[in-house]
């Protein structure tokens, strides 16, 4: 990870999946929503607005690290809520992986109201060789006598993926999960919403505990809504959640069965210098994300990324200005809807690096002790370059992957950003430098040494 005179970091495009012509009027259903490594790293998954889930795995026949299409299955559909007139919407929010115990996979995924957990399997297809009345492709004549009589046999024909729901846990949420997070014990997981945090046990999908409930007793008085939620990685009895008041907090199932009185609360006094109509929507948390070892939280807020230490709670001990050129645009940011965004951010298997995304299809992954970073473009340009063979277009004499590094900075701060452009969502391979990054309709993989 150490810059190179390219200014990638050595970081390398690997591979792209979805549509990679200059389709302007992409279809919606097409958008992907999620992105996740499983705990392995060997298989990847995405979910998008359609509802669909695609699992890739590790293609083994590769030196580098690749990834195949393994399967796809239409997880959620739409629904019409006719008590409250609304639709549901089918796109898939959250996808989680459990660990593996046996031949077959398991994960979670949701959609604003409704949470599965998928079993898939490779299952043999078995055909009939042999019976009565055919010998394989011969047919023969029925037999007459009782002791002529044969039972059937099978052959297997063929293997396919099959993708089954297990269990539906439905009628918990009456606002939209943004949140699942599955639990150390890989017996429980929560999910959350703007106002509540449930603990559902992964047999049971018929009741869930509400641990957290911020919900006034007077709607007018709402300040405040959770924007995700996490399980402490092996201390199976913490979790933290985050709010739309910059504040994040550590909450301990061991001290009661209702945790709305937290055990920690991370947050830092904003200089009132700064304060702006703007300050409250750029603050809000959009996600969080404990280190691997759990020492640590990262945080994602509009324009910044904080790293937190689990033992102090007054500041961060690391603050990354992400897109501070944007600070001047708010207003023109507000008028989009943009300022609403909610960027994700995620560690890296070393817990020495981090990585979140920005507008134009930038993202950005920073050293955590320097804070060096290096600055990518997932573009379909970098596709097209490894197709044919040349360098990109824009590229300087040396530069092995786009622009250098320090050209691409240059850019994010440029007039001509497109906002329509935006990486949200990430995943980081849990042992190796590999990133998955979704893309709008595409799936770009990037690998370092």
């Amino acid at each position: 990870m150490d810059h190179d005179a390219s200014g990638s970091g050595g970081w390398r495009f690997a591979q792209c999946f979805g549509d990679k012509g200059d389709v302007e009027d992409i279809t919606e259903a097409d958008i992907i929503s999620t992105v996740e490594f499983d705990s392995t790293g060997n298989y990847l998954a995405t979910g998008d607005k359609g509802g669909r889930v695609v699992l890739f795995e590790r293609n083994e026949q590769k030196k580098g690290c690749e990834y195949k299409f393994y399967t796809e299955f239409q997880s959620h559909e739409p629904e019409f809520d006719y008590l409250k007139s609304l639709e549901i919407e089918e796109k898939i929010n959250k996808i989680k992986w459990c660990k593996r115990q046996n031949a077959a996979h398991f994960l979670l995924s949701t959609n604003d109201k409704t949470i599965k957990l998928w079993k898939v399997f490779e299952k043999s297809l078995r055909v009939v060789s042999e019976s009565n009345l055919h010998d394989g492709q011969r047919a023969l004549p029925a037999p007459t006598l009782s002791q002529n009589l044969r039972l059937p046999r099978m052959t297997p024909q063929d293997n396919i993926i099959a993708a089954v729901p297990r269990k539906v846990y439905s009628n918990a949420h009456a606002y939209h999960i943004h949140s699942i997070s599955v639990n150390s014990d890989q017996e429980t997981y929560i999910s959350a919403d703007d106002l509540r945090i449930n603990l559902w046990n992964l047999n049971i999908s018929d009741r869930s505990f509400n641990i957290v409930d911020i919900k006034p007793a007077n709607m007018e008085e709402l300040t405040e809504v959770i924007t995700a939620a996490e399980f402490h990685p092996t201390q199976c009895n913490m979790f933290m959640y985050s709010s739309s008041k910059s504040n994040i907090k550590l909450a301990d199932m061991r001290d009661s069965a209702l945790c709305d009185k937290h055990a920690k609360m991370f947050e830092e006094e904003e200089d009132p210098s700064n304060r702006s109509f703007f300050s409250e929507i750029i603050s809000s948390i959009s996600d969080v994300k404990f280190s691997h070892d759990g020492r640590y939280i990262l945080s994602r807020d509009y324009l910044s990324l904080k790293i937190w230490d689990i033992n102090m709670e007054s500041r961060p001990v690391k603050t990354i200005q992400i897109h501070d050129h944007l600070r001047g645009k708010l207003c023109d940011l507000y008028e989009n809807d943009c300022i609403f965004d909610k960027f994700e951010c995620t560690w890296g298997g070393d817990d020495k690096h981090v990585l979140t995304g920005s507008y134009h299809n930038y993202f950005r992954i920073f050293d955590v002790d320097t804070l060096n970073d290096v600055v990518l473009q997932a573009d379909k340009s970098a596709f097209k370059a490894k197709k044919i063979g040349g360098p990109l277009a824009g590229n300087k004499a040396g530069a092995k992957n786009g622009m250098r590094a320090a050209g691409l900075r240059d850019n994010m701060a440029m007039e001509t950003l497109d906002f329509n452009k935006k990486i949200l969502h990430a995943s980081w391979h849990p042992r190796e430098n590999t990133i998955a990054i979704a893309a709008t309709n595409n799936l770009f993989l990037y690998s370092a040494a």
